[in-house]
């Protein structure tokens, strides 16, 4: 029953990443052309993928893991409240 799960979650990590790497816009691609990363992915089904979030995603899996941006300068802004915006205020 374990390498049933083991080849599942291999399975689902190679099916993943290509399709990831296939939905990746051509310009934010990292280090290879999108083709090779594809190819990749599917012959190092392990290594592969692991270098696809590492190294070719446009984003890091840091940034995912996180939630955030890095390298933004500050937090992001959020939805403001009526009291924080001036056309609300003005038509009161």
């Amino acid at each position: 029953m374990l390498r049933v799960a083991l080849a599942v979650a291999l399975l689902a990590f190679t099916v993943f990443c290509v399709v990831d790497a296939v939905q990746t816009d051509e310009h934010q691609v990292r280090g290879l052309p999108k083709p090779f990363w594809v190819i990749i992915c599917l012959i190092f089904p392990v290594a592969g993928g692991i270098a696809w979030l590492v190294a070719g995603r446009p984003r890091s899996i840091l940034d995912i893991l996180l939630g955030g941006r890095r390298g933004q300068g500050g937090p992001g802004r959020g939805p403001l409240g009526p009291d924080d915006d001036p056309d609300f205020l003005r038509d009161l």
